[in-house]
């Protein structure tokens, strides 16, 4: 019997594509500030960015606010990284989906698999892990805000200086759409920081682009676009460094569900036409 080859139609991925990203704006929006409005403060979300600050400080690695101090002064770099933060995630992770179904078809399901495994589990973690993000730490408590300016107040013992010092950077100097007013503030859940999918689409991309990657500076600006992805997530305000780290776990563990789920289907499809 000849070896089998996978099959794949693009509207009937593009469908998949469409349904999947609507289900998942839906399922993670449930979970998000639409639903933080009059007296309904984000304390867990607030208490739950405390202890990932605790945990960073125990490891030396709660340094976001100076980095992004850095970068202040130059408005030009923000107004970039806003606009990257903003875009490149959905675009570039868009471009490497058809990339993948045009150039690398035996894989394709593969990494499609991986894909949804990932952003489903990253699902999981927003609903079960509310993370205020650090650009909201100063920011007002609704219904004004979606921040934690009356939370800090309240309970002093979880952070002993006046403010965070961290600036919502997309508020401040403007990006593609705005978090606290409009549609942006009305769908968007400004609490899914763990894991960050940022983070985690950009280690796909990379994984799955790689051994398309012939010349050196094609692979360099593979492996620079995670570490871009991590410096503008930190500048902005919108995630912590462990954040990043989740959005590793949920590739590694997206990546092993969707091999297995590949292989199954492989498997059952040969044996049908045994």
């Amino acid at each position: 019997m000849s070896e089998r080859k996978h099959r794949t139609l693009w509207w009937k991925e593009a469908l998949i594509v469409v349904v999947f990203y609507g289900i998942y704006s839906l399922v993670r929006n449930l979970f998000g500030s639409a639903l933080v409005s009059g007296t309904q403060i984000p304390v867990e979300a607030f208490l739950n960015a405390m202890r990932v600050i605790r945990v960073e400080r125990a490891l030396g690695l709660y340094h976001e606010e100076t980095i992004q101090d850095w970068f202040l002064p130059h408005v030009g770099i923000i107004e970039f990284f806003n606009v990257f933060y903003g875009t490149a995630h959905f675009f570039v992770t868009l471009g490497v989906f058809i990339a993948l179904f045009v150039l690398r078809p035996a894989v394709f399901a593969l990494w499609r698999n991986c894909l949804a495994a990932m952003t489903a589990l990253a699902i999981i973690g927003f609903a079960l892990f509310p993370l205020m993000p650090p650009r909201l730490l100063d920011a007002p408590c609704p219904p004004n805000g979606f921040g934690a300016e009356c939370i800090r107040h309240e309970l002093r013992n979880y952070n002993g200086a006046e403010n965070f010092g961290f600036v919502d950077t997309i508020k401040e100097y403007g990006g593609p759409w705005a978090f606290d007013r409009g549609p942006g503030a009305s769908i968007s859940n400004q609490y899914a920081a763990m894991p960050s999918l940022h983070i985690g689409w950009a280690t796909w991309c990379v994984f799955a682009m790689y051994p398309l990657a012939r010349r050196r500076i094609i692979r360099i600006a593979l492996l620079a676009y995670p570490l871009l992805t991590l410096a503008t997530i930190v500048i902005t305000g919108n995630h912590f460094w462990i954040d990043g780290l989740g959005g590793i776990a949920v590739f590694v563990v997206g990546y092993w569900i969707g091999a297995r789920l590949h292989w199954w289907n492989e498997r059952r499809l040969a044996g049908s036409e045994g």
